[in-house]
């Protein structure tokens, strides 16, 4: 990216439900799927009369987010209306905070698999909370050419994560939201579930191309519409060409020209014009009258600090450590879910080999888990013992994945397993007859062999294998260079 005529100035937004059972300020139901307007009460309808509380666990949560992204956490906040009109949201604001969120100055580092930048810190400039809007049904009636609303959502807790400006890419955009998810659902916040608006994204872009001794701020766009990470990388690389191929035509910067929101069109693969963006005044922003100001106290904070736990870059860092894993092998393990780094740790402790534990996790476990560990039928000390018998040379690879199959479809142990398939160690002097007979049965082998060209050896495994399914590959083609190199 160092070549190019100008820098990428990337920041996201991020809109989080955080998983409350109720609304952030009535006892409305939060669960998804219900049917239009039945989660709704006149708090969260905005009637006369009608009076909001906090939700606490809401806030608790919010803290929790705010310590795990290293964020300062004011002692005082206080909530805010922000003010406009839209056909779902039903009071015409929304409850959120403006000048005094309740976290700020944080940051996030981020590293990439495939080494497409060197790992960094993103800046976190703000976590606070604010009600959700509800959500506007477009022809979705079959036949009718219509609009519906459903204020089911209405009320929601969400919390809005604001990044600084310090992304330079859409692969390094992409890879702070994989980190920020894994790290939310590892705190168990909130299941960020794109699919049913559990998290949102916004992204900004613009971009400052290199003018002779200064440069050229392009004006801002915020890119909505984005409903997944491969999405948002997308529509980053396409708006920084849409931006560099409109500045060269036009000449336009920051200055000649407002914020305007884009829309991402994820069939034709571009981001369209929707509306120039509002700034911060047009939304008229002043203290809720209904909603006192919250203050938290240094033991409430340490209370939740330690409720924290182990989070996913401190569990990398002793995973590399403790295991002698690699970066990449213990970056995979932790971005499945805490479940896999707990079957992975009584795996490796169990079966004594902690490269091949991670292999096995890796290669097979996943293949055969879905999309949780948690129903996963192999226990990690049955599959410890099937290591453990491979490495003791009971098992050679190949038979120790058939032993493994029966495990996974029959709920046997390996032991049970290796019964059921008829699996018998082969003795040394069925081993001994076994080279013997194939040798005489091929002397270019031995030829090859003596002429320095072991890999003739592996012609004369599968024929082992076909007269005995037994007989470990390794083993066989040991004694069969030894008893070769002793002609």
């Amino acid at each position: 990216m160092s070549d190019q005529p100008f820098d990428v100035i990337i920041g996201l937004e991020v809109h989080v439900q955080l998983a409350t059972k109720t609304k952030l300020f009535c006892r409305c139901s939060t669960e998804f799927g219900a049917d239009s307007n039945t989660q709704v009460c006149p708090v969260c309808l905005g009637l006369p009369g009608a009076l909001p509380v906090m939700n606490r666990d809401a806030y608790g949560l919010g803290l929790k987010v705010g310590l795990a992204l290293n964020c300062d956490i004011p002692k005082f906040t206080k909530w805010d209306r922000k003010q406009y009109y839209y056909p779902d949201l039903p009071k015409g604001y929304q409850t959120s905070q403006f000048d005094q969120p309740m976290t700020e100055n944080g940051w996030l580092e981020i590293r990439d698999a495939k080494d497409r930048f060197e790992p960094k810190k993103v800046g976190v400039t703000r976590a606070h909370l604010e009600e959700d809007a509800g959500k506007s049904m477009h022809d979705e009636a079959a036949g009718r050419a219509d609009s519906r609303i459903d204020l089911n959502r209405t009320g929601t807790p969400l919390l809005e994560i604001v990044s600084e400006p310090d992304m330079r890419s859409g692969a390094e955009a992409r890879a702070y939201l994989n980190e920020l998810k894994l790290l939310l659902t590892y705190l168990g916040v909130s299941d960020c579930n794109m699919q049913e608006g559990s998290l949102r994204v916004d992204a900004n872009v613009n971009l400052h191309i290199k003018k002779g001794e200064g440069k050229i701020a392009t004006p801002i766009v915020e890119i909505k519409n984005l409903n997944s990470f491969s999405a948002v990388e997308a529509a980053i690389d396409y708006e920084v060409r849409r931006q560099y191929d409109d500045w060269e035509e036009t000449g336009k910067s920051i200055d000649d020209a407002p914020k305007r929101t884009f829309g991402w069109d994820d069939q034709a693969q571009v981001t369209k014009p929707q509306r120039e963006k509002e700034d911060s005044a047009d939304y008229r922003y002043f203290p809720c009258p209904d909603l006192c100001p919250v203050t938290v106290t240094d033991d409430q904070l340490n209370k939740v600090r330690e409720s924290l736990g182990e989070l996913p870059d401190q569990i990398r860092t002793r995973l590399q450590s403790d295991y002698s894993l690699s970066g990449y092998d213990a970056d995979v393990i932790v971005n499945k879910e805490r479940a896999v780094v707990d079957y992975f740790e009584t795996l490796a402790k169990e079966s004594g080999d902690n490269k091949k534990s991670s292999n096995w996790l890796q290669q097979h476990v996943f293949a055969a888990m879905g999309d949780s560990i948690d129903g996963f039928p192999i226990p990690a000390n049955a599959l410890a013992e099937l290591i453990k018998l491979i490495n003791d040379g009971k098992l050679d690879s190949s038979r120790g994945k058939d032993v493994f199959a029966t495990m996974l479809s029959d709920g046997k142990s390996a032991s049970e397993a290796i019964e059921a398939l008829g699996i018998e160690q082969v003795d040394d002097s069925a081993l001994e007859a076994l080279v013997r007979e194939l040798l005489d049965a091929n002397p270019h082998v031995i030829d090859d062999v003596k002429a320095g060209k072991m890999k003739a050896v592996g012609a004369l495994i599968g024929q082992a294998k076909q007269k005995n399914p037994n007989v470990n590959p390794g083993q066989f083609r040991e004694l069969c260079i030894k008893t070769i190199e002793s002609m």
